[in-house]
């Protein structure tokens, strides 16, 4: 018998709308967001709502809330982002093998390698991208990228993972905080301070640069949650918090903020990340170029963990 539901071709730039529209919460930030004005950004979404034959969003005079039909479909949307992203990918790799993309995240530098890469392979295309942390893992596993120059600790399962070098961890501050010009803290000294809070992060992650567990079990302070890893500085800089970032002391990270060098604690590691199949010679050339030419910086700015 034929299935009685008619097909529906959904296009996926409504849906990337929808989901950014299901992270923020709000018809004006997400509308910023994709570079598109709040009424172009109704119309995509009664559009995506047409084609499906159902209401995803409500508006409510806090923003906007997903209906039951939104929740539902929300993680189907963003499985089908994926598929695409990666249908695109695994296309444009078969097409040209002497390709990879290599990403990195904020505060890390892959350029010695890249450019070393490029003087060994004249005939690869190199082609460094900027990642957000909580994306890393996932655009190796989606194929946006062949590599990730990145700090653990993330998941590594199916993934191959090289230690490169180590960062130090050291607590971020305003520049008019009572620890402010120490030479160094310690978990005693931050033990009241409040740490930011960001919804929705991997649960190791989020213990790892929270400092805990603490002795005695007991957990930091909760500070204000935020919504990306890019606002911590500034909950921080507004005296709302403390954080624990990884780099070398005594790199500016904004006019207002300060570090100090955290005692007592593991250092970060700064890892390349590869597909654990991946059987790429360009690869291959790729980790040994890191492994010579990514060393930690002498003077590191601190990282945004």
């Amino acid at each position: 018998m034929a299935d009685p539901t008619p097909p529906v071709d959904l296009d996926l730039r409504l849906v990337r709308c929808f989901t950014v529209l299901a992270e923020h919460r709000h018809f004006g930030r997400a509308a910023t967001e994709l570079h598109l004005t709040q009424p172009s950004l109704s119309r995509q979404i009664r559009r995506l709502e047409r084609d499906l034959g159902a209401r995803l969003v409500d508006r409510t005079p806090q923003g906007s809330r997903l209906t039951e039909a939104g929740e539902e479909f929300l993680p189907l949307a963003k499985a089908l982002l994926r598929s695409g992203a990666q249908a695109v990918a695994r296309t444009h790799a078969a097409a040209r093998p002497s390709r990879i993309v290599v990403g990195y995240v904020t505060g890390l530098i892959v350029t010695p390698a890249v450019r070393e890469l490029r003087r060994l392979r004249p005939d690869a295309d190199v082609q460094p991208v900027h990642l957000y942390f909580s994306e890393a893992r996932q655009a190796l596993l989606d194929h946006r990228v062949d590599a990730v120059v990145c700090r653990l600790p993330f998941p590594t399962d199916r993934l191959h993972v090289t230690v490169l070098y180590d960062e130090p961890r050291v607590v971020v501050v305003p520049k008019d905080h009572r620890l402010a010009g120490k030479e160094s803290v310690t978990l005693d000294d931050i033990a009241d301070e409040p740490f930011p809070r960001i919804r929705d992060a991997d649960p190791e992650w989020h213990a790892y640069w929270r400092l805990e567990p603490r002795p005695g079990g007991r957990r930091a302070p909760d500070g204000p949650y935020i919504d990306h890893l890019e606002d911590k500085f500034e909950v921080v800089a507004a005296g709302e918090a403390v954080a624990v970032s990884a780099g070398s002391h005594g790199k500016a990270l904004r006019p207002d903020l300060t570090t100090i060098p955290l005692e007592g604690v593991e250092p970060s590691h700064v890892v390349l990340a590869t597909r654990a199949e991946d059987r790429s010679r360009l690869v291959a050339d790729f980790r040994k170029c890191a492994q010579s030419h990514l060393t930690r910086p002498p003077q590191a700015a601190a990282g945004p963990e």
